[in-house]
């Protein structure tokens, strides 16, 4: 969960480029209480930079912070895209 200014700024489509160029599969969506949420699913170092990449986001995009919740049980998600 990324809360701060991170809807209306690119945040979901950058988020899109940079875990697909880390092959992280999943995908992310903005939520009716300004944050985005995004499910990342690959090789934890992988999922890590994407991680990373979220703590500032893209250039229009103020983050306040990144909450994460670690699941055990993998989906099996293939690609990586924007949802609602």
């Amino acid at each position: 969960m990324v809360r701060g200014l991170v809807q209306g700024v690119l945040f979901r489509a950058s988020m899109t480029e940079v875990a697909r160029a880390n092959r992280v599969d999943g995908w992310v969506r903005n939520r009716a209480d300004g944050a985005v949420e995004a499910l990342l699913e690959g090789d934890e170092g992988d999922v890590r930079k994407v991680l990373e990449w979220s703590e500032h986001g893209p250039r229009r995009a103020r983050v306040d912070s990144v909450t994460v919740e670690r699941q055990k049980k993998l989906r099996g998600l293939r690609g990586f895209r924007i949802v609602g």
